[in-house]
């Protein structure tokens, strides 16, 4: 009788283990699994913009082109999990809406698609020939990431944390006169969806946005499309809609941000004003002194500017050497961000905030106005200090994470 009980009985049991499992987002489970295996490749560049790295314009492309089906999937598994409740429950929370609120997530990841759709049309025409190679390595949570940096970058709702985070910054670069600007490079590595860089190019400067992410440059070239972006806030997203937890009401969760605030392009080549190069910062050379002024000048960039940056680093001792490098003789380099270093031990150095003013030092920067920010000889704007912030946050959440990032000048010497 026991042997015919345990037969009756397995199949259910995996039944229900399959249904419990299935809860899980395999796509981010396999970008666990895919960066966990990243730390014994040790004589590659971790972050490589080609191939199937996990931001190559491969895996970035295939990931935007499945955004539909994986949050359609990962909502199938949200009703599986609904459906496990109680009849008493599932009346429960068929009164409360709750079966209406999963019908309006799959009504919004459709208008989410249609952005990301129109992303994928734009690398396609642009990397057609990087994407004659296939990927099949997805992570939707990189695909919201990206979702979330338009309403930082692009529109209204991000205005009050890019000011906070963009106006000691701007500050610092409006030091220098205006006349003199349009001789001058500025090179934004990290630069994400673009919009510092575009703000900076706004002041007068030839500015460089450098962003290794494909995720990341493949949203940014949606903007910069004259085909796909033509006029403010032509787009609309839902960016909040995916994550349930900290939410006050569904009409805050579910609300929609429209972008872009600004349009904004490149300038053309060898013109002044904002440019794009896509990969590794660390493998950028120093450029020659622009078009039109003194070639007896270095070669190399006059700023650099790092926002949310330097504790992506591997190794930050490398990234301290390589701007050092890239700068011209006196260059500035101006920071904002934490030291939130890279997970899981991929960073080979894991430095506190002093022993990152040392390596400094010995790579050979002096910090403006001194480590602690009390040479009265400098202007404030210019001077170390701390600067409460956030990173794309969503202010209508029942949560806030603020970081107590580190803002200062250093100049090469």
């Amino acid at each position: 009788m026991s042997d015919i009980l345990i037969a009756c009985l397995f199949p259910a049991m995996l039944l229900y283990l399959g249904l419990r499992l299935s809860v899980f987002d395999k796509a981010f489970l396999h970008s666990i699994w895919f960066d966990f295996l990243s730390l014994f490749k040790f004589g590659r560049t971790p972050n490589t913009n080609f191939g199937d790295g996990p931001f190559s314009v491969q895996t970035s492309s295939a990931a935007y082109s499945k955004y539909r089906s994986l949050s359609l999937d990962e909502l199938s598994r949200m009703r599986a999990s609904y459906a496990l409740i109680g009849r008493t429950h599932k009346r429960i929370g068929y009164e409360l809406g709750y079966t209406k609120k999963l019908d309006r997530l799959a009504e919004l990841i459709q208008v989410n698609a249609k952005a990301t759709d129109d992303i994928v049309t734009v690398m396609r025409r642009t990397y057609a020939q990087e994407l004659s190679v296939s990927s099949a390595t997805l992570c939707l949570s990189r695909i919201r990431e990206a979702l979330k940096q338009f309403v930082r970058d692009w529109s209204d709702a991000g205005s009050s944390e890019r000011s906070v985070i963009f106006q000691p910054i701007l500050s610092a670069v409006s030091t220098l006169p205006a006349p003199s600007r349009s001789r001058s490079r500025v090179l934004v590595p990290g630069s994400g969806l673009g919009r510092l860089a575009h703000e900076i190019s706004q002041l007068g400067y030839d500015v460089t946005a450098c962003e290794l992410s494909a995720y990341m440059n493949g949203a940014f070239r949606f903007l910069l499309d004259s085909e796909m972006t033509s006029t403010v806030y032509q787009h609309e997203i839902h960016p909040y809609a995916h994550w349930w937890s900290h939410s006050r009401n569904t009409a805050d969760l579910f609300r929609g941000i429209r972008f872009p605030d600004v349009i904004p392009r490149l300038a053309e080549e060898e013109t002044v004003g904002l440019h794009l190069t896509e990969g590794d910062f660390l493998a950028l050379n120093a450029p020659k002194p622009l078009p039109g002024s003194d070639s007896s000048r270095a070669n190399g960039y006059d700023f650099i500017v790092t926002l949310f940056f330097i504790d992506t680093s591997v190794n930050i001792l490398s990234t301290l050497e390589q701007i050092h490098k890239l700068l011209k003789p006196g260059g500035t380099w101006v920071n904002l961000g934490p030291l939130l270093w890279c997970s899981s031990a991929q960073a080979r150095l894991e430095l506190t905030l002093d022993e990152l003013f040392d390596a400094m030092e010995a790579v050979g920067f002096a910090v403006v106005g001194g480590r602690d920010g009390n040479d009265d000889d400098e202007p404030d704007c210019m001077k170390r200090r701390t600067i409460p912030c956030e990173y794309t946050h969503d202010d209508k959440a029942m949560m806030r994470w603020i970081y107590e990032a580190e803002f200062w000048v250093a100049r090469k010497v």
